[in-house]
């Protein structure tokens, strides 16, 4: 099929390259002329492992390009997917800006044989919202619209595209509901389990999903918390929680909090909705006030570690991103804790192997290291903030030779506690006794 997709993010460059690589012929539309003169001399924007070479890949094959005209690619599509971000709003509520501007702009060129389909995460009721615009925009023409929520995980967004949980298409219509199926085909035909709903329902799928790892995240780190004060290990709680089939071992790893693009903005946007419709989650609400309040208590962890003040002392931070195998640094819990430091007194050095760039005009006035080990040379306490492998690969021997004074605060738990002391460290992890 021939597919225009809106939106060269995160989101809509992934699923551009992926439904070429099914086989259709996609045009990724952006207005951003620099982004799309970067992807048109084959630079890709974003870091996501496999996604530059199946782009190549596809290019070379007729299969993929990019532009910037709506009148070029939209007439000739069968569908039309908005990509578009939904960024939190000052209330929490999802901005719809980018969305309803991207209905404007699409819809003189529509033609009666095509199908809208919303990829961007939207609220419930957006969809009908979006079908009525349309209708009222181009009255001469029937305008069908679909919704299919995207469930990629950031650092395994190929793999998650090419292999899902599962398909999800709402639909009112027959006609969006039969495109949709027929764009997925290839994948349906693999296995692939297949939710055909109605166009409400697919919205609250998405963010329901969201909802709950957020909640899920939350509830192990309040866990871990626990651990500490009793004597517990959080790594064997998760171990004898994961292995009952009812709660899987995903998302029970504590930490530093969640962070990210979807996470924030999704669960503030649930809870707008809750309100809005008179169906409020208290659940929700303190899953998000928990996550809130954990970078503050990371902060307070890594200030007792050292002595209970931070003021004129080098802290080497390993990790800015919000977690290993992406460049984004949106929502990072790495950042946030930072910035609490520096507020504190501290003098940060963080390296991160894929983040330093973006990173530098967040935080300015910060040091960055060209490697981890020049990052923790000198430091008075090591801070692992992200679970990039190569920082659970280190001789601790050296990491002690290295560091001005034997503490690490390891906040992704990478460590065994007992290996941290034989190395002569004083090791504080996440819901975990020392050794």
């Amino acid at each position: 099929m021939r597919i225009t997709m809106i939106g060269t993010g995160y989101v809509g460059l992934v699923t551009g390259a992926c439904l070429a690589e099914l086989g259709h012929t996609v045009a990724c539309l952006d207005i951003d002329e620099s982004k799309i003169s970067e992807l048109d001399e084959s630079r890709v924007p974003i870091f996501e492992p496999g996604l530059d070479g199946m782009i190549r890949r596809n290019v070379e094959r007729g299969k993929l390009r990019f532009s910037t005209k709506y009148r070029s690619t939209i007439p000739e599509s069968d569908a039309v997917f908005i990509a578009v971000g939904t960024p939190s709003s000052d209330t929490g509520e999802a901005d719809l800006t980018h969305v309803e501007a991207s209905v404007r702009m699409m819809a003189p060129y529509l033609t009666e044989a095509t199908t809208v389909v919303m990829k961007s995460t939207v609220p419930v009721g957006t969809n009908g919202d979006v079908a009525r615009q349309l209708a009222r925009l181009r009255p001469d023409i029937p305008i069908t619209i679909g919704s299919n929520p995207e469930f990629l995980r950031q650092g395994n967004a190929v793999d998650d595209f090419m292999h899902p949980d599962r398909i999800v298409i709402g639909a009112d219509d027959e006609r969006s509901r039969r495109t949709i199926h027929q764009i997925y085909n290839p994948l349906i035909q693999m296995g692939v389990p297949v939710v055909s709903t109605n166009l409400e329902t697919a919205e609250l799928i998405k963010y329901s999903s969201n909802a709950f790892l957020a909640t899920k995240l939350s509830f192990i780190n309040e866990m871990a918390d626990l651990c500490e004060q009793t004597g517990a290990s959080i790594a064997d709680v998760a171990l004898g929680m994961g292995l009952d089939s009812r709660i899987s071992s995903r998302f029970l790893a504590a930490g530093p909090g969640f962070g990210g693009s979807c996470f924030p903005k999704d669960t503030q946007a649930l809870l707008h909705t809750t309100q809005v419709h008179g169906a409020p989650s208290r659940l929700l609400a303190a899953a998000v006030d928990v996550n809130r309040n954990r970078v503050r208590w990371m902060a307070d962890k890594i200030t007792n570690a050292i002595g209970g003040t931070v003021v004129g002392k080098r802290i080497a931070v390993l990790g800015l991103t919000f977690k290993a195998n992406t460049d984004d640094l949106r929502e990072s819990p790495a950042l946030h804790i930072i910035r609490d430091l520096v507020g504190r007194g501290a003098s940060v050095v963080a390296y991160d192997p894929r983040g330093m760039e973006r990173a530098r005009s967040l935080l300015p006035s910060i040091d960055y290291a060209k490697n981890a080990s020049s990052a923790i040379d000198g430091a008075a306490a090591l801070v692992i903030a992200t679970e990039w492998p190569e920082f659970s690969t280190f001789d601790l021997n050296e990491v002690r030779e290295r560091l001005a004074a034997p503490v690490v605060i390891d906040l992704r738990n990478l460590y065994e506690p007992a290996d941290a002391a034989a190395a002569g460290l004083r090791y504080h992890s996440i819901g975990r006794p020392p050794a």
